[in-house]
């Protein structure tokens, strides 16, 4: 038996985790991308609590990168990075209600190399800002990689694990439109390495059919994302979608067979290390029965807490405990 029938998205979701109807989202079927989570795009498909959606996205370049001589100060278009697949409507869902995605896989598509990363004039966690500070920005570079489940070819030397996940991914707001650049309690771009097959991610939803995007594949990431830039790729992702009604929380979770996480995004990383923090505190008060300087002590001795990013507009972290210690 599969641990999701345990998960919350099985024991709390509509359809109790079962899949139910699939769709195809491809590239030619989106038409558009969009650059922002909100409430203001008509969805490109609707479906029903517990479908499975395969989905054909871009990479955060949207493909413009196609060699190492294409440098982004040539061939992109600012702010349009990060195009998103969507919005994907939810019959039934409403304000109030949690949005449940069981990623089942990530996989690269299109023409070798398809990994991309870059450095990027006053982009980074090791830069100062070129329009703030009196020194040069860092030497623009493009660097291009084969992607495949058998691994990412770094170099001639070096071939690192593929260990996919999806950067950019959530529900739109209420009524503010927002960069698809920015992280915050309805997702987007975390650039958290655990938003990966396998896990299940909780969004609370703010609006009704909650509408949900995704996009910014990458074929595997450090903490931090230090640069700036993953090993961005084009993929095709498979999503399990179910609903969970009722549930309030006030951001994004996350669920593997192993742990639970509370994600928080904010700046300076401190803020966003005790947003997290503080989510994971009072989940393990509300649904697994701790006193709350008991789930405090346990956080102390045993959280782990994982930097998705340290680069964008604000900083994601997210705060996690081992399920052995929650039973």
């Amino acid at each position: 038996m599969s641990w999701i029938s345990t998960s919350f998205m099985g024991r709390k979701a509509v359809a109790k985790g079962s899949p139910g109807a699939k769709h195809l989202l491809s590239e030619k079927d989106q038409g558009t991308f969009h650059y922002v989570y909100g409430p203001y795009s008509e969805p490109v498909l609707r479906i029903a609590p517990g479908d499975v959606v395969e989905v054909e996205t871009l990479d955060a370049f949207g493909g413009a990168i196609t060699s190492e001589d294409d440098l982004p100060s040539a061939v992109l278009n600012m702010p349009f990075v990060n195009p998103q697949n969507g919005p994907i409507a939810v019959t039934g869902a409403e304000k109030g209600d949690v949005l449940a995605v069981h990623i089942h896989s990530v996989l690269p598509r299109g023409p070798q190399p398809a990994g991309t990363t870059a450095l990027i004039p006053s982009f980074g966690a090791l830069v100062a800002d070129a329009n703030l500070m009196l020194n040069p920005a860092i030497p623009e570079r493009v660097k291009k990689m084969e992607v495949t489940p058998e691994g990412i070819k770094f170099s001639d030397r070096i071939t690192l694990p593929f260990e996919p996940f999806i950067g950019t991914m959530g529900i739109s707001p209420e009524i503010e439109a927002v960069s698809s650049l920015q992280p915050d309690y309805w997702g987007g771009n975390m650039d958290l390495p655990d938003v990966a097959p396998g896990a299940v991610v909780y969004f609370p939803v703010q609006r009704k059919d909650a509408h949900f995007f995704v996009g910014d594949c990458h074929g595997r990431q450090g903490d931090g994302e230090l640069c700036g830039v993953a090993v961005e790729i084009p993929a095709t992702v498979v999503l399990h979608i179910d609903l969970i009604k009722g549930w309030s929380i006030p951001g994004v979770r996350l669920e593997t067979k192993d742990f639970i996480m509370s994600v928080g995004s904010a700046r300076p990383m401190e803020d966003a290390a005790r947003m997290a923090y503080r989510d994971l505190v009072r989940w393990m008060v509300e649904d697994f029965g701790f006193d709350e300087s008991e789930a405090y002590f346990l956080a102390t001795q045993a959280g782990k807490m994982r930097v998705g990013n340290m680069v964008d507009p604000k900083y994601t972290l997210g705060a996690s405990m081992l399920k052995k210690y929650l039973v």
